[in-house]
């Protein structure tokens, strides 16, 4: 997909905070630091539009992206951080599962999870969470330039053998360094889009 503009457009942690135009939205979900800005650095080749930090936990909104004037990539606060306060991290889940149950824009949900270690429990939570809303679903395993070419192919098997029910065709590898997977993942957003 060509990019032609892409701004951050707003932060919030309710529907009313959250844009009102109706456009097509892409979400993203994933443990804290698992590398979600950077996956939506990457697809739209900006160093620093969706805000990083190696500090997990530091997303606690929903930020949307414009992207084209046409649709939203939107990046979601991270599952799992252990340093926030169980009402912290209670907060943060209920404002992103009712994001996902009920924001009628949504057209994808991308889980992210890291490619180096097997699915935690908190990731195979989310799947099974999300294999029971209607919204297509796929899973990105990042950090793929962290493993030796030999890893690869078990660490792939792994990935689909600890989500269960994902499919071959639902997984793609990806690196937000060197960029591998961006076109993968734009096909299949682009499969969800209709502009």
């Amino acid at each position: 997909m060509k990019i032609y503009s892409a701004t951050y457009k707003c932060s919030g942690v309710r529907a009313d905070q959250y844009p009102a135009d109706r456009l097509p939205e892409i979400a993203f979900v994933g443990r804290s630091n698992v590398g979600k800005s950077s996956l939506i650095n990457a697809l739209l080749n900006r160093r620093n539009l969706a805000r990083t930090s190696g500090q997990p936990g530091k997303t606690q909104t929903a930020n949307f992206y414009l992207i084209n004037e046409k649709f939203y990539l939107v990046d979601l606060p991270g599952y799992g951080f252990a340093r926030t306060s169980k009402s912290e991290r209670a907060r943060f889940s209920r404002m992103v599962r009712d994001y996902l149950l009920s924001r009628e824009e949504l057209r994808l949900v991308v889980q992210v999870v890291d490619v180096r270690h097997p699915p935690t429990s908190l990731d195979q939570e989310m799947h099974q969470f999300l294999s029971t809303i209607r919204t297509p679903k796929l899973v990105v395993a990042n950090k793929l330039d962290k493993l030796k070419r030999s890893e690869v192919e078990q660490k792939r098997r792994t990935v689909l053998n600890g989500l269960s029910g994902l499919a071959q065709d639902r997984l793609i590898l990806f690196s937000a360094e060197t960029k591998q997977g961006v076109e993968a993942v734009w096909q299949q957003i682009g499969s969800v889009l209709t502009l």
